[in-house]
């Protein structure tokens, strides 16, 4: 079996271990770091979002194969910025004010990484102005905020509001997700977009960047 097939199946398999192993064993072999990436990579993790789709992946899995791209991106990563190569976008994540809550947050950043975004995470419990200072300091083209609880829900329209006070809204999409929001509350805040998956946030990510999905 080719390294490149052997590396695509380790990351959808999640085998962390071995998919930075065989990108070493690439590099070895004189391999393009870019085309690693965006031939083998990158494809492995739209497979993973495909299959969380169809539902023969779930969360678990999903951890897995971004922990498994986040490995093998590690040796690659010095490389890349040698050569001058340009992340898909820049984004900016968080948990928005009064919610601790991160696994889906952590998720959503793991998959975008995987998709080949720089990725800015605030963490939890991100108040509005931090949101508004991380945009000014760091240029994001997409800010992602994330909310388990219903009654966190509401720091998002602040937070939407506050980016909009600030003059910065037409700098950035903003997409939004949690258990209790739906599309129709999106609309509602004002935001750009609802994902009510991980892959869902990064198929929308990509859209909002020019890329395919």
């Amino acid at each position: 079996m080719a390294l490149s097939q052997r590396l695509f199946d380790a990351i959808v398999d999640g085998k962390a271990q071995l998919a930075q192993s065989l990108v070493e064993e690439e590099l070895r072999a004189d391999a393009d770091p870019m085309a690693l990436v965006s031939e083998t990579m990158i494809p492995a993790m739209d497979e993973v979002g495909k299959l969380f789709q169809e539902e023969e992946y779930f969360v678990p899995e999903l951890l897995l194969s971004a922990r498994a791209m986040k490995a093998a991106m590690t040796p690659l990563r010095p490389l890349l910025a040698a050569k001058g190569a340009k992340p898909a976008g820049v984004v900016l994540v968080g948990a928005v004010k009064g919610d601790l809550h991160d696994i889906g947050k952590n998720l959503v950043a793991s998959m975008l990484e995987g998709a080949g975004f720089e990725v800015i995470d605030l963490g939890a419990d991100v108040a509005p102005e931090a949101f508004v200072d991380a945009i000014r300091d760091r240029h994001p083209q997409i800010v992602c905020l994330s909310a388990l609880l219903t009654v966190t829900m509401e720091a998002m329209r602040s937070t939407i509001a506050a980016i909009k006070t600030a003059g910065l809204r037409r700098e950035v999409k903003i997409l939004v997700g949690g258990a209790p929001l739906s599309e129709r509350y999106a609309t509602e805040i004002g935001a750009d977009g609802y994902g009510a998956t991980a892959s869902d946030a990064v198929a929308l990510a990509r859209r909002h960047v020019g890329l395919s999905n």
